[in-house]
């Protein structure tokens, strides 16, 4: 058992007087937030001293190459796939907020999912969440199986099929939490205390997009690898694609830095940029993700068109209290059954004003989706339906609008979608 997890076994009262509040009940609390995160969002990595201009916002260096004193010496920067200065200040800013002693950034989620991979060898042994983003099960159900390498799609909420799924070859345990879509929580320091015990050099992954280093820390729990699709809440705005590795391991760093530089999928300096803009604004976002999502959730729960709602901030969700006990809030993504069928998905999905129909999701814009034919398409159909991955399950990304309208858009829609309602 890890020193996190351990940490966690507190005194209930002391967390609910110092954590942060779900909306459901005033004495329901989530973990404590980090008081120092918004201070270092906005001066990690940025230094006006390190720029001779003296500038507050760190500047744009789009140079592809950087002068050398000399052929057989340079200094930090000499080759813009190497490094470059807004890059730096970027990863500087997201290790420090994921309590990491290095970042590295891609080109994309997927691009830090591959990089990821570049680990792996064939013969190599990886077991996998069972419930992934769509092109994250393809990478390693396809891409990462071409190249040799055996994977085990598990159910990792259960630690125990994770210990029975561990072979003498396994090298790596990837997961997300919470998982897209079904949103089901990874008891991550119980599932790293199971890893080491098995074998020292398994490598744990943990996919924490949906939560961000605001709401969660994976490598404080046991991970060796947190990876980021940074398109997503971390950005905010949907006009940047890229990701991020973090570690604070000495030896992963040095290999997945390697990857980096030699496979060259690096995001632009415009896009770093962008990224570092949007990294001084996240606690305030996210903020009001949760405080809207829930005030959402609760409406839906007791709609009569909705069959089920999943999301980690109410207590009708099944692991709720690990949720509480290992996050600093839920996050703002939603999971609802409808009481229908296809038609019934698509008519309300049609039929809303302020949702947008639309993939990705973290972004200041509410989106709304149907995961079987849009980000899970490429899932195979038995997967999905052993998953219970349904034509009746919409994926919602709660923004930053007024939750008033937000519910609004939710019911006018729903009542819409009633024409195609099945009597269970």
């Amino acid at each position: 058992m890890n020193k996190f997890y351990e940490s966690m076994k507190i005194d209930n009262q002391k967390e609910q007087s110092n954590g942060t509040s779900n909306g459901n009940n005033p004495e329901d609390f989530f973990l404590q937030a980090d008081q120092s995160f918004e201070t270092r969002a906005i001066h990690e990595g940025q230094s006006p001293d390190q720029w001779k201009s003296g500038v507050i916002v760190p500047p744009i260096h789009t140079g592809s190459t950087f002068k050398q004193a000399d052929p057989e010496e340079h200094s930090e920067y000499f080759y813009g796939r190497i490094g470059n200065p807004t890059r730096s200040a970027l990863e500087t800013c997201i290790a420090s907020l994921d309590k990491a002693k290095y970042c590295l950034t891609f080109a994309s989620g997927l691009a830090s999912i591959a990089g990821v991979a570049g680990l792996l060898k064939a013969g190599d042994h990886v077991i996998c969440g069972d419930d992934l983003y769509g092109g994250t099960h393809s990478y390693f159900k396809n891409i990462a199986k071409d190249n040799g390498v055996e994977v085990d799609f598990i159910d990792t909420t259960v630690v125990e099929n994770m210990e029975n799924a561990f072979k003498p070859n396994t090298k790596m345990v990837y997961v997300e939490s919470p998982t897209n879509p079904l949103l089901k929580i990874m008891d991550i320091p119980r599932l790293a205390a199971a890893i080491k015990s098995e074998c020292q050099d398994i490598i744990f992954v943990v996919d924490n997009t949906f939560l961000t280093p605001y709401l969660q820390n994976p490598l404080l729990m046991g991970a060796d690898i947190a990876v980021y699709s940074l398109t997503k809440y971390m950005n905010g705005h949907s006009d940047v694609i890229m990701g991020a590795i973090t570690t604070s391991d000495d030896e992963l760093y040095k290999k997945l830095a390697y990857i980096q530089h030699i496979a060259g999928s690096i995001p632009s300096p415009f896009d770093c940029y962008l990224m570092n803009r949007s990294l001084k604004t996240l606690s305030v976002r996210m903020d009001k993700h949760i405080e809207n999502a829930t005030k959402v959730a609760k409406f839906l729960e007791q709609h009569p068109l909705v069959e089920k709602v999943l999301y980690p901030g109410l207590e009708s969700h099944p692991q709720y209290k690990l949720a509480k006990r290992l996050w600093h809030g839920p996050s703002g993504m939603i999971s609802i059954f409808l009481k229908g069928d296809l038609e019934m998905s698509k008519a309300f999905l049609k039929a809303l004003k302020v949702f947008a129909l639309a993939v990705s999701l973290g972004g200041f814009e509410s989106l709304a989706e149907l995961p079987t034919t849009m980000t899970h398409e490429i899932v195979p159909a038995e997967i999905k339906e052993e998953l219970g991955i349904t034509d009746n399950l919409i994926r919602l990304s709660i923004g930053l609008e007024s939750a008033t309208d937000l519910i609004k858009d939710m019911d006018q829609a729903l009542k819409i979608a009633a024409n195609f309602y099945v009597p269970s």
